[in-house]
């Protein structure tokens, strides 16, 4: 009887993460470059009252045995870098890559973040910084009296200069891959940070030959949150709290039988 308590206790304590899971999933719906993360969980560890294959007798086999769960965890919420919607804002400093790839912040101690945010801006000296101010890498810095700003597909930075029509080059943006991004370490406002898990980061052209994503001008990714399908999970992981928790009642209720039996 206390494996049932204890089995839905650990199911209620699942959902509650699960939950917790969806709810950031749901926060973000509208962050830019944010990628929803799914909830995923693995069974406990099994008491063997009789264990499967098990000898029967001389010459025979127990065929299945006789195991009984000890409930559930969460074990990870995986997330899920499927490309969100673009959104037009004709801002020239506003980018996504189409496909894979990361942008390059550099943070103030000197370490190199990871972002699909694209929506940049430039500082009084004229670097194209995040919203947080840390400055991309490799470093793009646009002159003032510049009047147009124009970013190929490639990477490629070019300006012009009032009274000329020449367009000049202010250097290339460099995109990052990972061989598992999932495995990437979210730091919060949009940044991620390389792991173990997830390899050391591929640094390349955009649309090179590493097959990264290129650059688009003028947009920005939205997230990837499906509103709809996260309410579904949350229906669902409501309801499975409340299996969870009419089990622990049907365990009390027993127990209570039990009790009354020497009265």
């Amino acid at each position: 009887m206390m494996r049932a308590l204890y089995s839905a206790a650990s199911g209620m304590t699942a959902q509650q993460t699960n939950v917790d899971n969806i709810a950031n999933n749901l926060a973000n719906a509208n962050t830019n470059g944010y990628k929803t993360r799914r909830a995923q969980f693995q069974d406990l560890l099994y008491q063997n009252l009789v264990t499967p294959g098990a000898a029967a007798g001389q010459q025979t086999t127990v065929p299945t045995g006789l195991q009984v769960g000890l409930g559930t965890r969460a074990a990870s919420n995986e997330i899920i870098f499927s490309q969100g919607n673009f959104q037009q804002t004709d801002n020239p400093l506003d980018l996504v890559i189409q496909g894979r790839g990361f942008f390059q912040v550099r943070k103030p101690s000197g370490e190199i973040a990871y972002t699909r945010a694209g929506s940049f801006q430039l500082n009084k000296d004229g670097n194209v910084v995040t919203s947080d101010g840390d400055p991309i890498e490799p470093a793009i810095t646009i002159p003032s009296g510049a009047q147009s700003i124009t970013i190929a597909t490639d990477g490629t930075v070019s300006y012009t200069l009032q009274g000329q029509t020449a367009s000049q080059q202010a250097g290339q943006l460099q995109l990052a891959d990972f061989k598992n991004p999932a495995g990437l370490n979210s730091i919060g406002r949009n940044l991620y940070l390389p792991t173990d898990a997830s390899g050391d980061p591929i640094v390349a052209t955009p649309g090179g030959t590493e097959g990264l994503g290129t650059i688009q001008q003028g947009y920005t990714e939205g997230s990837n949150v499906s509103v709809v399908d996260e309410f579904i999970n949350l229906i669902t992981a409501q309801r499975t709290y409340e299996a969870n928790s009419k089990v622990v009642t049907a365990a009390d209720q027993m127990y209570q039988n039990i009790n009354n039996l020497t009265r």
